[in-house]
């Protein structure tokens, strides 16, 4: 059975960086394709990266990449999202999921205000 659960979040000012975690407990994690999504108030659902199985392929939306970097440990089956140079627009609540048509996480609130 999947089940993943979001950690890090919290409040941060601008140019600030959190780390988010995804721990994976219960299912091949290291086999999976995993990725972030996000949602922000009254927003639809932006996805925001994606890493393959083994972590040598990764993908960025256009407004984080330079900025967000995604990476994964299959020892401890957890998903990593190092948030870097946060700006307000980036609040919202963040998600991973295994696969975008995969089951998602509670979320994490993430609030980038001074």
């Amino acid at each position: 059975q999947v089940r993943l659960v979001e950690s890090g979040g919290g409040l941060v000012q601008p140019g600030g960086s959190l780390r988010l975690s995804c721990a994976a407990p219960g299912f091949t994690f290291r086999s999976t394709s995993m990725s972030w999504g996000r949602q922000a108030p009254g927003k639809g659902l932006e996805w925001i990266s994606d890493i393959n199985p083994s972590g040598s392929w990764n993908w960025y939306a256009d407004s984080v990449k330079g900025r967000f970097t995604i990476s994964r440990d299959n020892l401890y089956n957890t998903l990593y999202l190092q948030m870097n140079n946060l700006k307000p627009e980036d609040t919202a609540v963040y998600f991973c999921s295994n696969g975008r048509a995969g089951k998602r996480g509670q979320g994490t609130q993430v609030t980038v205000s001074s």
